[in-house]
């Protein structure tokens, strides 16, 4: 049997640079840079493109777009991620979305909204991933 190679890491490769650097201040600020840094070490060639694209169009595109305040960003991404089942996403953007401002009044009130139009299990997650998330925060 052969042995398994050691992942190498990975550079950036980003196709609009701009857009990635703007991503990438986004990004940080919103998760936490522990949190990409610590994603962007850990990345080899297979998971880079991944991590370029996360950070170009969806931080660097998406996220710096006028239209709308990063608050309201972040409670879309908690009722969808809340609808889609996505546990550990939404316990990512549970801090993100404290780390936007919004407070854990406005958090609940998302995840009321998620039990009428997504379902109670679904918002039962949500409440559970957040509490723990508030804990953890001293929230």
């Amino acid at each position: 049997m052969a042995k398994a190679k050691a992942a190498r890491k990975a550079k950036p490769n980003p196709r609009n640079k701009k857009l990635y650097d703007d991503g990438m201040k986004v990004r940080k600020a919103v998760l936490g840079a522990d949190y990409v840094d610590n994603s962007m070490a850990n990345a080899d060639d297979f998971m880079m493109s991944f991590q370029d694209i996360t950070t170009e169009y969806a931080w660097g595109y998406v996220w710096t777009r006028p239209g709308l305040p990063k608050k309201a960003r972040s409670m879309l991404n908690l009722a969808m991620l809340a609808a889609l089942n996505r546990g550990p996403e939404l316990k990512l953007h549970v801090n993100g979305a404290l780390n936007n401002g919004l407070s854990k009044e406005e958090i609940k009130e998302v995840f009321l909204q998620v039990a009428i139009y997504c379902g109670i299990p679904a918002s039962l997650d949500a409440f559970k991933i957040a509490s723990g998330v508030f804990k953890e925060r001293g929230v």
